[in-house]
């Protein structure tokens, strides 16, 4: 009875939807996939960005070569981030925020990664190398 009921109730063009919106819902996990494959590795090096309140404050190039080193910064008054670099990776070692977000996200290393102190409005980003330097061109006919 309950199979009825729901037959009498679902047409054809229902299922055609509803498998439509299934199909469309991986579409951002497809264009995110396709973005990050834009970014190569062929130096073997990222870059990564520290800014405060928006604003860049360093970038560091990351490779296989890049020493041990940590920085620390204060963004205001007692506020401080030691932030550590060691080889092709970056991570917030310690700050006194009271969430501890950034410190627990750890090592980042892969282009669009992120580590956010939003106490301290500290973000660092990692930034990959473009796979072309061609695609900025326009070509016309």
């Amino acid at each position: 009875m309950f199979w009825s009921e729901i037959k009498k109730q679902f047409k054809l063009f229902d299922g055609v939807i509803i498998i439509s919106l299934i199909i469309l819902s991986f579409l951002p996990y497809g264009i995110f996939a396709y973005s990050q494959g834009n970014y190569s590795l062929k130096t073997d090096e990222t870059t990564a960005i520290v800014s405060i309140d928006g604003k860049p404050i360093d970038e560091f190039i990351l490779n296989a070569h890049t020493p041990h080193k940590e920085i620390t910064y204060h963004p205001k008054g007692k506020q401080y981030n030691i932030i550590e670099l060691e080889g092709t990776r970056i991570r917030v070692k310690e700050d006194n925020s009271p969430d501890q977000v950034a410190v627990n996200t750890g090592w980042i290393s892969k282009p669009g990664q992120t580590s956010v102190c939003l106490p301290h409005r500290l973000v660092v980003e990692i930034k990959g190398v473009p796979l072309d330097d061609d695609d900025d061109m326009i070509i016309s006919y």
